[in-house]
């Protein structure tokens, strides 16, 4: 069984090639709360790889800011433009390469997972996440950023708070399979 801390900082990161989103999570006895939210714009930086170098210099910082003891990244989803999921992929990795240097261990969730976490609909919009986030953590309203991608980053953050503070169970079931598992002759055939 896991140990969870009682104060811990978890940094979400939602990766974007034009524009990176981020939110550093404060979860002290179980609640929590809000530290900083922003982007990593990289709008006018023209080149592929100066953008890579910009992330890496950029994640360092703030790895070094804040001093997160995990970070919760969301996974690229697929999309039609091959090239565009690749560019996507390096700069998911070289944000993951700046946490590994740095010894924090990292969690991938889906796009999917995190807004059904937030909102319990995996299909909800930026905005609605967004809205949820602002409720559940009591952002005020000039606090909201401009950029989604800052509210994706923190919406990754607490997809993780809410998924690594769940308890294990050590009764009951993990689900059907578990219980087709553990019930056999209640099955028919």
């Amino acid at each position: 069984m896991t140990v969870i801390p009682a104060e811990r900082i978890i940094l979400g990161i939602d990766p974007g090639t034009t524009v990176m989103g981020y939110g550093v999570l404060r979860v002290a006895n179980g609640k929590p709360e809000m530290v900083a939210m922003g982007i990593i714009d990289m709008r006018k930086i023209d080149g592929h790889y100066l953008k890579l170098k910009h992330i890496h210099q950029r994640v360092t910082g703030i790895l070094e800011s804040f001093l997160p003891d995990e970070l919760a990244i969301e996974a690229p989803f697929f999309g039609k433009n091959v090239q565009s999921m690749l560019k996507l992929g390096r700069a998911q990795g070289v944000a993951i390469a700046a946490a590994l240097i740095k010894d924090i261990p990292i969690t991938e969730y889906a796009p999917l997972k995190i807004k059904m976490a937030i909102t319990g609909n995996g299909m909800a919009s930026k905005e609605q996440v967004a809205d949820m986030l602002k409720r559940i953590l009591k952002i005020p309203a000039d606090e909201m950023p401009t950029f989604m991608d800052a509210t994706d980053g923190l919406a990754a953050a607490y997809c993780h708070f809410l998924q690594s503070g769940r308890p294990v169970l050590t009764k009951g079931y993990n689900g059907w399979k578990d219980f087709i598992a553990k019930n056999p002759s209640r099955i028919k055939k």
